[in-house]
């Protein structure tokens, strides 16, 4: 019999990739005969299947007061503290009614308790997991021992109670060998690595004139050469690498596009790269429309663009990251068949490379053979189909739903006796 499964995030929307990944979880899940509902502050999913919470989402007025007053500061007022514990008891009680209203049996918190981003969410979360020994799954994508911007800050209390917490009924899922490592050296927590994964048994269905109306909407012309960086915009992106790769392949009719929206870490960096863009003379643009979750069919954005009618415009895609906790959108250019260029992070390096794909690869900085190796490949359409084969094929191997439905599977009868 399948189980009533309640995913918790601070937003199941749009395609960053928390969103993009707990709607591959939900599909396989699905598949199984399991029934998926969502608690977030922001959802574009199945109304009748969503708790919608303004207050657990990370953009909530009161949240961002808190974060600014705790994060890179060493200690903190009574005020912070009371207004944390606000927080967390308004959010407490709607979780619990969330799992009331749906009757749901298992918890899948989506980096809630992993990065705090939404202390008051985690802590929320931590003490009715505690006080209910509601089964859960704690999939975790970043934390904040990985992020520079949390290193300093007045709530070491609370991350040590809730980001993770080490409970007896969670099961802690993380993306790669790296943080499982370092999950159990920093809290003597064991974890399973399940790495982000893509549908590759089935290859995309592209709707063509869907697409072409799409292209006409950005303003690209037929003959116009798209280089693709499928990223939000913040400064671990390297998106900078991107700029520096156009201005030198030198070809007028590139044009360089950043598939999502910036705002989630503000607006500097976005700004600082359209100028060096414009000093380079790089044709940049930045898509200002939200898109939509191309993976889980059952949410509200079907008449909205998805990232699925970008991919199949681009003759290239850019991926020159510092840091990735597995990699997105690697694989979704490996999924759609495109070549790329991307950046030797610490992930690939210990959990993608050994795989053996067929990359145009750059260790931290952009030479000139780098560039070369990308010119040949827009040049030659039989080097580029034999490269996109070979990474497909490779993909399917290893980061396939096959894979994922294992995993799940093997999690579900840990926790209920049936996968």
């Amino acid at each position: 019999m399948g189980q009533r499964i309640g995913f918790v995030s601070t937003r199941f929307a749009g395609i960053d990739g928390v969103s993009l990944e707990a709607s591959k979880w939900a599909e396989v899940l699905e598949d199984n005969g399991h029934t998926c509902f969502w608690f977030a502050g922001e959802l574009d999913r199945n109304t009748d299947r969503c708790f919608l919470v303004p207050e657990a989402h990370f953009k909530y007025e009161q949240n961002k007061w808190i974060n600014d007053r705790v994060f890179g500061h060493s200690g903190r007022k009574s005020s912070v503290t009371e207004t944390i514990h606000a927080l967390k008891s308004i959010i407490k009680i709607q979780l619990a009614e969330f799992i009331d209203t749906y009757h749901i049996d298992n918890l899948i918190a989506e980096n809630a308790l992993t990065i705090p981003l939404h202390l008051p969410l985690g802590i929320a979360l931590t003490e009715l997991i505690a006080e209910t020994q509601i089964p859960t799954i704690a999939h975790h994508h970043d934390f904040y021992w990985e992020r520079t911007r949390f290193s300093v800050n007045a709530v070491s209390d609370y991350l040590r109670m809730a980001f993770p917490p080490n409970l007896p009924s969670i099961k802690h899922v993380v993306i790669n060998t790296a943080a499982q490592e370092e999950l159990a050296l920093r809290t003597g927590i064991s974890s399973v690595v399940i790495p982000n994964v893509l549908d590759f048994e089935n290859p995309p269905q592209v709707d063509e004139q869907q697409t072409l109306v799409f292209r006409e909407s950005i303003g690209l012309s037929t003959d116009d050469i798209l280089i693709l960086q499928p990223t939000r915009i913040v400064q671990r992106k390297g998106i900078e690498h991107a700029i520096g790769l156009v201005e030198s392949l030198g070809h007028d009719r590139l044009k360089l596009l950043i598939s999502h929206e910036a705002g989630d870490e503000g607006y500097d960096y976005a700004e600082w790269l359209k100028e060096d863009a414009r000093k380079r003379g790089v044709d940049l643009r930045l898509l200002s429309i939200h898109m939509s979750d191309p993976i889980y069919s059952h949410n509200n954005g079907a008449d909205k663009p998805s990232l699925w009618d970008v991919y199949p415009h681009a003759d290239f895609i850019t991926y020159p990251s510092l840091y990735e906790g597995f990699g997105n959108a690697f694989l979704e250019a490996v999924y759609f068949k495109k070549p790329l260029l991307i950046n030797r992070y610490a992930t690939f390096v210990r959990d993608i490379e050994p795989w053996g794909f067929d990359l145009v690869v750059m260790d931290g900085f952009l030479t000139g053979a780098n560039v070369q190796a990308v010119r040949d490949i827009l040049e030659n359409p039989v080097r580029r189909t034999e490269m996109v084969d070979h990474n497909y094929q490779v993909a399917l191997r290893h980061y396939a739903y096959t894979g994922l439905r294992r995993w799940l599977g093997t999690l579900m009868v840990d926790i209920f006796g049936v996968a």
